[in-house]
This record gives C-alpha cells, sequence and structure tokens, in this order.
C-alpha cells in the first residue's frame, strides 16, 4: 500500500512537472529582447565564456549554471548584454531562457513532494502543487535569464529534503537517514552559493536542527553517545559539507576566470599577478622616488589608495581621500621626498628603503597626502586623512613613515618591492597608521571606503593597517622577471567574500538612480500592493509586469493570520489544561508542521525590515513559496473542524483552486507579454499602487 502511494505521488508529480514546463516555456521567445535583469546575469555569463575575471556582489554558482546555459546554446560570450537591445541571431537566446525556466519548472513537483512528506492531505496535497503552478509571479521570473528561477528551486530542494530527513527521525543512523541528512547540507550549500539570501534556508535547517537536538537531550532513552552521535552526524552534513560546497564554488570560479578582466581591483595585488593578461607584469620590481604608484590596502576586502577633488563636507573640508575597488587614475600617486630633504633628480634612482619618510603626491590634483588631529568622518575615534596644498605648498602633516611589516620572498627585506613587500604609513607627527576598513563614506563620498589615521598603538599588525604597492611605473627601471607567486585560495576565498559584502551594503536606495516603479519596501509585499515593469513600455515592445497571483498572496497573508490565532489559542487553552480530543502525537505535528511553514516564511521575510540595502519585489518569491505551504497547513489543519461535514471541506478546497486557476488567467496577460497600449491592461490594476496602465515609457 506504501509503495503504491509513493508510485502515485511520483505520478503526480510527474504531470505537475508536465503542466510546469508548459507554463514557464509557453512563449518564452516572445520578447527577443534583452529583458530586464538579463543585463547583468548575461553580461557574467560572457566573463565566464571569455574567461575574463568580474566582481559581482552575488556568489558565484547560479551565475556559473547561466554560463552553463551559454555553453550550451553554442554562446561565445562576444556579446553585450545591453537592456532593451535585441539579441543577435547568433545567440540562442531561447535555449539559455529554457535552462532557467527549467529550474523554475522544478519547483511544482518539488512543493508537492515536499507538501506529501509534511503529511498533509492528498486534496491538500494537490492544492499547494496548483498554487505554485499557478503562481503568476514565479513563472514571470522563470522566464528570463535571472538567478532568481535556480535560486528558489535549490530554497525549494533545501525544504525537501529537510521534510524526508525528518521523516527518517524514528530509524537514525540508516543509510536513509543520512542520505537525506547529507542531501540537505548539499542544498543548502547550494542556495547560499546563488545569493546570500540563500542563508535564509541555512536558518530554517539551523533552527530546526538546534529544535531536534534539545528534544533528543531530554530522552532519557537515548544513550550519551547516541546523542553526540546525533550532534557529529550534523555537524559533519549541516556545517563542514555546507562550507565545503560554498567554497567549492568559488575554487571553480577562480578556476574558469584566469584572465585579467573588469573586476580585478577588488582582489589583493598578488591574486591579480597571477591573472592572464595583466599588467602588473609590466611593473620594476624595487621602488624608487619619484615613482608613479598605486597602494593597495591588504585587509580583506581592501580598495586602492584614492583622491578626487571633492572635499569633506565638515571637519577639514580638505579633499577627500578614501578607498575606490576600481582602476581609475584617481588612484596614481607619486613618490616624493619630505619637505625638508632636497628632492631626487627625475634622471636619477633612489629605491625606497624601511624607515624612509615620504610624502605622498596625488597625480591627478597634485595635492599631497595628509592627516591632523581632526576627527574622520565615521570613525570619529581615529584622524582624518586628506588633500592638502600641491607641488610648492605643504607643511610636516604630508609626511609619513615607511615601516616594513614582511615580504613574501624575503625574511628582512631592506628595499620596498611591488606586490611583495607590505607595509605600514605611519603619520610622524601624530604616531597614528594610515588605515581604510569596510565602513562605506555617505553619498558624498560616493559610498566608497573611508580612510583614516588610527590612533589604536595596539594595531600595528592589523590587515587594515597594511598596504603594499599594487601597480608601479618608473620609465628609468626594467620590468620585473616574471613571477610564479599565487595567492592562497583561502586568502582569496575571504577576500572576495567580505568585498561582497562591502559592496552589497552599499546597495542603498538612490532615488536618483532607481526609479519609484521598480524599489519597493518590505511591508508592501505580503498584500501585493506593487508590481515591477520589467522593460520598456513602449507601444511597440513587448511589455512583462512582475506581479503574483493577488490572491495566493492574500491568501498566504490571511493564512499566517490565522495560524498565530489558531496557535495563540491552543497554547493558552493548553496552559489551562483544558482538554481536546487530539489524536496521539497530534500536537507535536501541529507544532512541527506549524513551525517549520511558518519559520520558512518569517526567516525569509522578516529579515528584510532590518536590511538598508534596495529592494525589490523578487525578494518576495522565496517567501511566497513558504507562504503557499503555511496556506496547506491551515487548510489542512481546518479540515479537524469538519470532520462531521467533509463536504464542507472538500468545496473550501476547490473554492480555493478555483479562485487560484482563475486569477492566474486573468493575469497571465502581463505574465506572458503584451503589446500595443497599456491601456489594455487597465481593467487588471485593481490596485492604485500598480501602476500597471499608467506607467510611461
Amino acid at each position: 500500500k506504501s509503495f503504491l502511494k509513493e508510485k502515485s505521488d511520483l505520478v503526480i508529480a510527474c504531470v505537475f512537472l508536465l503542466l510546469s514546463l508548459f507554463t514557464r516555456y509557453f512563449q518564452i521567445a516572445k520578447s527577443n529582447i534583452v529583458v530586464w535583469d538579463e543585463a547583468h546575469f548575461g553580461g557574467f555569463a560572457s566573463q565566464y565564456l571569455k574567461h575574463e575575471f568580474y566582481f559581482d556582489v552575488h556568489p558565484p554558482l547560479g551565475k556559473m549554471l547561466i554560463a552553463l546555459a551559454g555553453y550550451l546554446a553554442g554562446y561565445d560570450g562576444q556579446w553585450d548584454w545591453k537592456s532593451g537591445t535585441t539579441f543577435p541571431e547568433t545567440l540562442n537566446f531561447k535555449r539559455m531562457r529554457i535552462f532557467c525556466a527549467t529550474f523554475g519548472a522544478l519547483i511544482v513537483p518539488l512543493a508537492y513532494l515536499t507538501a506529501c512528506e509534511l503529511k498533509f492531505q492528498k486534496k491538500v496535497c494537490l492544492l499547494i502543487g496548483l498554487m505554485v503552478l499557478c503562481e503568476n509571479g514565479l513563472i514571470v521570473i522563470s522566464k528570463f535569464v535571472l538567478l532568481d528561477p535556480i535560486l528558489i528551486f535549490f530554497t525549494s530542494l533545501s525544504f525537501f529534503c529537510l521534510t524526508k530527513f525528518h521523516n527518517q527521525r524514528e530509524k537514525p543512523f540508516s543509510m536513509s537517514w543520512f542520505v537525506w541528512l547529507f542531501l540537505t547540507g548539499v542544498s543548502i550549500g547550494c542556495v547560499s552559493s546563488i545569493k546570500w539570501v540563500g542563508l535564509f534556508a541555512v536558518a530554517l535547517v539551523g533552527l530546526y536542527t538546534i529544535w531536534e537536538l534539545w528534544d533528543y537531550l531530554g530522552d532519557m532513552n537515548m544513550s550519551n553517545k547516541t546523542y553526540i552521535g546525533h550532534w557529529l552526524a550534523r555537524i559533519l552534513c549541516l556545517i563542514i559539507v555546507p562550507i565545503s560546497v560554498y567554497a567549492l564554488n568559488f575554487s571553480i570560479h577562480f578556476k574558469i576566470l584566469f584572465k585579467s578582466g573588469k573586476g580585478d581591483a577588488q582582489m589583493s595585488s598578488l591574486f591579480q599577478a597571477g591573472l592572464e593578461g595583466i599588467d602588473l607584469a609590466e611593473n620594476p620590481l624595487n621602488i624608487a622616488y619619484n615613482s608613479k604608484v598605486t597602494i593597495k590596502n591588504s585587509g580583506y576586502g581592501g580598495g586602492l589608495l584614492h583622491s578626487h577633488v571633492q572635499r569633506y563636507p565638515a571637519g577639514s573640508e580638505q579633499q577627500q581621500v578614501t578607498c575606490y575597488h576600481h582602476k581609475d587614475s584617481n588612484n596614481d600617486w607619486f613618490i616624493k621626498k619630505p619637505w625638508n630633504k632636497d628632492q631626487v633628480p627625475d634622471d636619477k634612482i633612489e629605491y625606497l628603503k624601511d624607515g624612509d619618510i615620504i610624502r605622498l603626491v596625488h597625480v591627478q590634483t597634485t595635492r599631497n597626502l595628509h592627516s591632523h588631529n581632526v576627527k574622520a568622518p565615521i570613525t570619529s575615534q581615529m584622524n582624518e586623512v586628506s588633500c592638502y596644498g600641491n607641488l610648492t605648498l605643504g607643511d610636516s602633516n604630508d609626511h609619513w613613515k615607511v615601516e616594513i611589516v614582511d615580504d613574501i620572498k624575503e625574511k628582512k627585506p631592506e628595499n620596498v618591492r611591488a606586490l611583495l613587500t607590505r607595509f605600514r604609513l605611519r603619520h610622524v607627527n601624530t604616531g597614528c597608521l594610515l588605515r581604510s576598513h569596510n565602513v562605506n563614506l555617505p553619498q558624498w563620498g560616493f559610498k566608497q571606503s573611508e580612510v583614516a589615521c588610527d590612533k589604536n598603538k595596539k594595531s600595528d599588525y592589523q590587515d587594515n593597517n597594511i598596504w603594499n604597492i599594487e601597480r608601479h611605473w618608473n620609465e628609468l627601471m626594467e620590468p620585473a622577471p616574471p613571477s610564479t607567486y599565487k595567492s592562497k585560495f583561502l586568502d582569496d576565498f575571504i577576500d572576495l567574500n567580505v568585498a561582497m559584502w562591502t559592496s552589497n551594503n552599499a546597495l542603498v536606495p538612490d532615488p536618483d538612480k532607481e526609479p519609484e516603479q521598480l524599489v519597493s519596501q518590505a511591508w508592501q509585499w505580503p498584500l501585493a500592493l506593487v508590481g515591477i515593469r520589467m522593460c520598456s513600455w513602449s507601444d511597440k515592445t513587448v511589455k512583462y509586469y512582475m506581479i503574483g497571483n493577488p490572491f495566493v498572496w492574500w491568501f498566504a497573508f490571511s493564512s499566517i493570520l490565522c495560524l498565530g490565532i489558531f496557535s495563540l489559542i491552543y497554547i493558552l487553552r493548553r496552559h489551562r489544561k483544558i482538554t481536546y480530543v487530539w489524536a496521539k502525537n497530534e500536537w507535536s505535528d501541529y507544532c512541527y508542521r506549524g513551525l517549520i511553514t511558518f519559520g520558512g516564511w518569517a526567516l525569509h521575510y522578516l529579515p528584510f525590515y532590518i536590511m538598508g540595502r534596495v529592494l525589490y519585489l523578487h525578494h518576495y518569491f522565496p517567501t511566497i513559496y513558504f507562504g503557499i505551504f503555511v496556506i496547506g497547513f491551515m487548510v489542512d489543519h481546518i479540515s479537524f473542524y469538519f470532520k462531521k461535514f467533509p463536504m464542507i471541506h472538500n468545496i473550501i478546497v476547490c473554492l480555493i483552486g478555483t479562485i487560484v486557476i482563475l486569477s492566474f488567467l486573468f493575469f497571465s496577460k502581463l505574465t506572458y507579454g503584451f503589446t500595443g497600449p497599456s491601456s489594455a491592461v487597465k481593467n487588471r490594476e485593481w490596485i492604485s499602487s500598480w501602476h500597471m496602465a499608467t506607467l510611461e515609457d
């Protein structure tokens, strides 16, 4: 009987898969232009196919899969994915979209099978599958070359594996128990490797694990040896395995991108030196006075010492000094003798040594790197660093002492050498150290990293206070011999992740750059108060409007409220020892299924209230996936109250399903694209904030 039931579930899942493939593939090439964020992720695929290093705020797995789609489509990477441009005939964009849509299609059978694992009634499992199938937002996000269908697939896979693992509780340490525990770890490793919001799925698995281990701790029949075994198995499968999967994706990322590209400046100088085609190979080795250099901070995610003509709005109001993560002529500095010493003639070479007092002159503005007893703009316990004076005007606050920290090749180097030598720059008058860290300046500083002078005497060996010469120009000197030095993977891994974190935190709302119609707030999502225009809104363009199936979203929000009310009533009644006619283990099942579904919704939604970064509607899509399970849980649970009238419950299920289907069909014009004037969809603009019929191109 169990075997037949399992087979029937697989048959139903296959039917859902076929329906899902149809809804995702249907008219997938209707628009032959680059739509929405295809410009970003198609561009990243190009970088992989050209093997050129790039930088992005997201981990690499999803983008590598999109690059695989391009490879399978015969794409060579030699095209710019500019938003709104028409695809060339040589680029099989349809095949790339189908690749991404397949991930979006797979979540439908996964949703049905997950509902089965949660032991919902068959009709409720079918309802959950139907709601995911007919969710307009999940469909439209799956029809383009984007990360989101891949992210949602691995989110749903993680949830499915977790429920499968939970159902092995009665046979711990069996092969099936280990398999599903291991696959849960692999899944959360993958979802974290696509976008960091995948960490919300990790949090769900983590909280479930804590609850489970706490439950086992109270089991007096379990031996200490067995309990420790449970801990070790979870440490291996839910900590070591996901971290290994995450790190493996970065390792593959580095191996594919072995050529110099646009994102080089985000990485350490030594990493860049190992890239093919990098101009660092032309560096003279020993640094000399009058050389032009760029100076890289050695902290993880460190940038290049930078200045520009803009001034600080407060403090000294002198010229700003920052760290910048892109190559730019404002990163260039001349090394000069201090004011009280004779300058080195232009036709002479004098090497920079440990202990030398120098001035750093900004090439573009001719001002001197300067510090004084003025508070830094953000980190007020440190001194401000600015640019001051010119080639003939300055003072002793322009003087910095070079203190060599170490060298990759020599134990006690005498000269400062490009790429290899790390050093501190100590301000002569105040004794503080030139420092940069992962603190972004406000918009007046262009969100670049703050540079300050650290007065803490215990910070000499902190990486943020240590620097190295990255690029070196001197016409009197020959390029260094080819270097075989390579950066360590762990350093590169941490460096890139810190840079991603810093850049992600800098993605704050900017009304000048982000049209009001694109950005949204988290409170607007549960009631479907906003949508997104995904492309040009001109009459001739195939127009797509990103919006969820509003009834699914409203049902989900209502179910969340009902779950809270029901749970509060049950807890109060149990506390007062008012009994119910519960079946055996029914309360524990209620808690497990209610917490796991609501927990998935809450963990994927509530963190957005404390995020400072810019938000978009599609950030809610993993949340609505769990919201659909909350609907299923409540619909399944209320059957308890209709035991004597099962027909009423059947009618409720059918009514919800019918409404979902009709709503999907009604809004499908926006999901599958339409041409002509936007006034044609005016009747679908149920809420004034949708603006689908009033947007102008």
